[in-house]
């Protein structure tokens, strides 16, 4: 702990913050906050936030690279980590001033009212569960790697393959577990209805795999359903943990110094970001406009049921589009040019564009489609946007690795419909 504070008055002002949560109608989970290193911070942030997790060489690299990078001064850490957990688990960084510590306490339970109401995390999501579950998937690779028989380097082979393809899955959540008669029926279908839109899920049900293997790749597909929805809501729910912290701090009758810092902490949260869009910036001024046109219980009604692109393209106006200064964009040879810009005509191709690149909408998107003679056919769902030609590359790859033979994958290139097979990668220079 700094000498700034002491424990004591972090509890007392968060006793003071939870006070105002309950009068202002936010629905949380019971907080337990954690206070730690700037090193514990790294590595939380390397490992997605979970206090067990299984060992892979990806967050050993991640972490020496955000070590790196924060000791050279070339980014920061994040004021905080929120976990979607029942109760809900947050991390504070001990080097924080008050203010930040007061900042992110606030902060921290708009998220924890968002994953508790919004609906893509009650749909898809047990959070009472989720630190045993990862608990549960850690001791079971750390098993696996210390088998005799298995050891680590088949465990990270089957790992890489199963990372490098865990959001190629079901984008509308897990659905319900077939029960005996259902797998007793699809059998006999070469790639079942329910399997058709989730790649992994479909590697991990019908590729050739032994059972260990199996369950790694239903263990990685299982994680990353858990984090689709924050995936999916990124703007939402970091705009609607922007707009309650700065709607408790102001009730809370803070100092002036403290108020002053304030002031500058939040619109360094909220700025807006040269040649990227801040989701935060984006999130705190919709929901800002929306409390001030529709009201406080339209809102908590709008946090409850949208998604990023549904919320983007129904409270998304032109006065919004020019606020925010958005514009379209397009790379042209070694220029930029605009493209769109939110005028009487353009705004809704803003708007558009900007709905259609958020969550998963900015992945493409690959599903199994057919199996002919043993190969693997899949599918590039084109909207007009050409695959990357390492991402076909590693896609056909690490989907042959977990098939166990030939995967072909039909998508566009320079506008002519061609076909790349994991046999055979065609050389293609730039992109697809």
């Amino acid at each position: 702990m700094t000498a700034e504070y002491t424990l004591q008055q972090l509890t007392d002002w968060n006793g003071r913050i939870e006070e105002y949560v309950r009068e202002s109608g936010l629905d949380c989970y019971e907080q337990h906050f954690e206070i730690c290193s700037y090193e514990d911070m790294l590595c939380y942030e390397a490992y997605v936030g979970m206090p067990s997790h299984y060992p892979h060489w990806s967050y050993g690299k991640a972490y020496e690279r955000q070590k790196t990078f924060y000791q050279h001064n070339l980014s920061g850490l994040p004021y905080e980590m929120v976990i979607n957990s029942d109760p809900c688990l947050a991390y504070l960084m001990k080097d924080n001033t008050l203010l930040l510590q007061i900042l992110t306490m606030a902060h921290v339970y708009g998220h924890n009212d968002f994953f508790k109401n919004n609906r893509l995390f009650r749909r898809d999501t047990r959070a009472e569960l989720t630190l045993e579950v990862f608990k549960a998937h850690a001791g079971r690779v750390r098993a696996y790697i210390q088998d005799p028989s298995i050891g680590p380097e088949a465990v990270e082979r089957v790992l890489d393959a199963a990372h490098a393809l865990r959001f190629q899955t079901s984008r509308n959540g897990p659905g319900k577990l077939p029960d005996r008669d259902t797998l007793r029926r699809e059998a006999q279908e070469a790639i079942p209805e329910r399997l058709q839109n989730d790649l992994l899920g479909f590697l991990a049900e019908r590729g050739r795999l032994t059972d260990w293997e199996r369950d790694l790749v239903s263990l990685v597909r299982e994680e990353a359903l858990y984090f689709i929805p924050q995936i999916e809501t990124k703007i939402m729910n970091e705009g609607w943990a922007s707009y309650w912290h700065y709607q408790i701090l102001q009730k809370l009758e803070l100092p002036q110094a403290l108020h002053l810092e304030f002031l500058q902490r939040h619109n360094l949260v909220i700025r807006p970001h040269q040649g990227r869009v801040n989701p935060y910036f984006i999130g705190f001024k919709l929901f800002e406009y929306l409390d001030k046109t529709l009201g406080r219980e339209q809102i908590f009604r709008v946090r409850a049921e949208e998604r990023d692109q549904s919320f983007l393209r129904r409270y998304l106006t032109r006065e919004l589009c020019e606020e925010l200064h958005l514009f379209v964009y397009q790379k042209q040879g070694d220029d930029i040019v605009v493209t769109e810009v939110p005028d009487e005509e353009g705004w809704k191709q803003v708007r558009d564009e900007l709905a259609g690149s958020v969550g998963v909408g900015g992945m493409p998107a690959i599903t199994p489609k057919k199996v002919d003679q043993g190969t693997l056919i899949l599918e590039h769902q084109y909207d007009g946007r050409e695959l990357e030609l390492n991402y076909a590359r590693e896609t056909l790859k690490y989907a042959a690795r977990l098939w166990g033979g030939t995967v072909k994958l039909p998508t566009v290139i320079d506008g002519k419909a061609r076909q790349l097979s994991s046999d055979e990668m065609p050389e293609i220079k730039g992109r697809l």
